[in-house]
């Protein structure tokens, strides 16, 4: 057992592990059992590594900055780019509460997130054979139904990730897994956006997206490998029940419990921090003639926006985060709102390519705030046991919101991009307005 240790835990591992979760005893293990305890530095890694890879192929493959500009690409109807952040984010988080249960019944799950990478692989290769064979409704048809089997998948390793980091990685270094992989992802996807920038190419050519999308795809079979090699013991099995079943029982706290009532509709409101983003995107394609030079400057304005927000929120959320809630959610309105009154009262900026982008990273920006705001004030306004209801419910609540509001899109075909842009905008300033009175809970 010695020898199948031996790279998970040796010197120069250890020594790595240890300056990097910055103590000088590093082998504290809280949390995991002695076996785990052995050969935490190669996991550690392994995760880092296996993260990475993944967080830098979803920048790749974003739906709000590559896949909304491949849809106008390939000049499919507006309805389909509305529909690319909905189906991402609740197509991995409805079926969390079916998937959970199934996942909690292996003993060593580190295969559920191998078999999720290589479907997202599969779906990211399907996504760029669609991007050079088909183009209008019938691409925005297909690249739909690639991206349900891409979140059905993330679901898949979203509940093994956190079961592996917890029987793996002891407390108190868990954050770091995802900080550091996030910090090194958000470098590297700067680096693709300056690349696509100097790459420049025609409006409307397809070889960057096979690029692109061919690139993530691999990306997702080096994080499966990776995983792979993570060494995982066996576990318990119990606690596979119908999770689904729980959440639909617990829904009465919502009309039992004012205070978490309003948190979710304001909540709902705040969507719209991700919601305008594909609808700046088409914005811009279609006041910039879709130039490859314009998508870079996106891919960077959203790595940027990652690498400098975060410390800013956290330590603002640490104050009071229902004020983090009030003051993102009104940026976020505010963002396309001033979008919107610039490109109409000074046509001659709405061609402008560094525009968008610019709006886009204030948006991103007001975005993580509002995402790190509301995770921390349901964490301190639920007390006790009711905490795991509060996620389950409101999460449950949210990403059948989330699908809904993938209708907005049906809305280009009366009114103009702008308009559509307006009234998320009027939903962000209406959430922040709700937020504002919401009790204190820091």
């Amino acid at each position: 057992m010695a020898a199948d240790h031996h790279w998970y835990a040796n010197p120069t591992l250890d020594k790595a592990y240890r300056t990097l979760v910055d103590e000088e005893d590093a082998r504290v293990c809280r949390d995991i059992s002695d076996e785990a305890c052995q050969v935490v530095p190669g996991n550690f890694f392994l995760q880092i590594l296996s993260h990475f890879f993944t967080k830098l192929g979803d920048a790749v493959a974003n739906p709000k900055t590559v896949l909304a500009w491949l849809l106008s690409a390939l000049s499919a109807p507006g309805f389909f780019t509305a529909l690319l952040v909905p189906i991402r984010e609740s197509g991995s988080l409805i079926p969390q509460l079916f998937i959970a249960s199934y996942v909690r019944r292996l003993a060593r799950r580190q295969w559920a997130f191998v078999v999720g990478c290589i479907l997202q692989a599969v779906a990211v290769l399907a996504m760029a054979l669609i991007a050079v064979g088909l183009e209008g409704a019938a691409a925005g048809t297909a690249l739909i139904g690639a991206l349900v089997l891409f979140s059905l998948a993330r679901g898949l390793c979203s509940v093994a990730s956190k079961d592996v980091l917890g029987k793996t990685v002891p407390k108190t270094r868990r954050g770091q897994v995802n900080g550091w992989s996030a910090s090194a992802a958000g470098l590297v996807t700067i680096g693709v956006g300056a690349l696509l920038l100097l790459g420049g190419g025609s409006p409307g050519e397809t070889g960057i997206y096979l690029l692109l999308l061919g690139g993530a795809a691999l990306l997702w079979l080096l994080a499966a490998a990776g995983y792979g090699a993570i060494r995982e013991y066996p576990g318990a099995t119990s606690g596979g029940g119908n999770a689904f079943t729980e959440a639909v029982q617990r829904l009465d706290r919502l009309r039992t419990d004012e205070p978490f009532r309003r948190f979710v509709i304001a909540r709902a409101l705040l969507l719209c921090s991700a919601l305008t983003a594909p609808f700046i995107i088409m914005l811009a394609h279609e006041q910039t003639g879709g130039a490859a030079l314009v998508l870079g400057l996106f891919v960077i304005a959203d790595g940027l926006a990652s690498l400098v927000s975060a410390p800013f929120w956290g330590r603002f959320a640490d104050t009071s985060s229902r004020r983090v809630m009030v003051v993102a959610g009104a940026g976020a309105g505010m963002v396309g709102l001033g979008l919107v009154l610039l490109v109409q009262a000074l046509p001659p900026l709405a061609g402008s390519a560094w525009l968008y982008p610019l709006f886009f990273f204030l948006l991103a920006i007001a975005h993580a705030g509002v995402r790190l705001g509301r995770k921390t004030y349901v964490v301190d306004l639920a007390g006790g046991d009711k905490r795991t209801d509060y996620v389950a419910v409101s999460n449950t609540v949210i990403g059948v919101v989330l699908l809904l509001m993938g209708g907005v899109g049906l809305l280009t075909a009366v009114i103009p991009v702008s308009g559509v842009i307006l009234i998320l905008s009027g939903m962000g300033i209406a959430g922040a307005w709700l937020s504002a009175r919401l009790p204190e809970v820091t």
